[in-house]
């Protein structure tokens, strides 16, 4: 008997065009499509709790799908683990009620970005830190965090391209702490931005976190936070690059 399954999958998205199938390369929600319709022995349509650009990485992603077959969720996601890539893994499988969709029934998300302030790269975290050239102060970029805490238009850090039907997100917190989330955790001068709201804008957590560094570092004045807060938009910064963020968790 059909039944809908509620999938948490973690990814390393380093060799993938994002979390969406898109025509120009290998998309997580493709390969595991394709794993599944294998098992399924017929076409299988997951859908994704939000999206994940190009190099963009996962440890708490979630996906919903109707499954065809009485599988118990641990034979599934053995079977699902032999087949997929090593870059992705099923966390878990639990099945929901009908009415259950990763994205619409979500009540918010968490993501965390790190990076690195290593005097020399680090061959083993360049996948998973920015590393920044420029002295900053973890504690300064949570002080300056605290300006976006709340129920704000966030259209001043959307990057265009998003059909978003509104701007106006809240964010929980915005907190500030030392390591990475992964890679070696010998690693040295990690620490990582950790955001939790309702929701996120297109590349809206990468904008931001590019205007903290810009200011923790002295390069725009603290006052560009207000600004870009007030703007109408699209983000007019520099964007933290897609290989220091995680989607982290998805609340429900």
């Amino acid at each position: 008997m059909a039944c809908t399954l509620k999938v948490v999958v973690r990814y390393d998205g380093t060799n993938f065009v994002g979390w969406q199938t898109q025509p120009n390369g290998p998309s997580v929600q493709a390969a595991i499509e394709a794993a599944m319709s294998r098992i399924a022995h017929g076409p299988v349509r997951i859908h994704g709790a939000g999206r994940t650009d190009s190099g963009v990485h996962a440890l708490g992603q979630v996906f919903s799908c109707r499954w065809p077959l009485p599988e118990r969720p641990a034979a599934l996601q053995k079977a699902l683990c032999s087949l997929l890539r090593p870059d992705i893994s099923i966390v878990s499988i639990d099945i929901v009620p009908d009415d259950f969709h990763a994205s619409f029934s979500s009540a918010g998300k968490r993501y965390a970005y790190v990076i690195s302030t290593a005097r020399f790269p680090d061959p083993f975290s360049r996948r998973y830190a920015w590393r920044v050239k420029w002295p900053i102060n973890p504690a300064r970029v949570e002080d300056l965090a605290k300006r976006l805490v709340g129920t704000h238009d966030f259209a001043g850090f959307r990057s265009a391209g998003h059909g978003s039907k509104t701007s106006v997100r809240t964010i929980h917190s915005i907190t500030v702490r030392d390591g990475g989330v992964a890679g070696p955790a010998d690693a040295e001068g990690l620490f990582r931005i950790e955001f939790a709201g309702s929701g996120f804008l297109y590349r809206m957590v990468r904008n931001i976190t590019g205007t903290l560094v810009d200011a923790a570092r002295g390069h725009i004045p603290d006052s560009a936070i207000d600004e870009r807060l007030a703007a109408p938009g699209p983000y007019a910064g520099y964007s933290a690059p897609a290989h220091g963020l995680f989607m982290m968790a998805v609340m429900y």
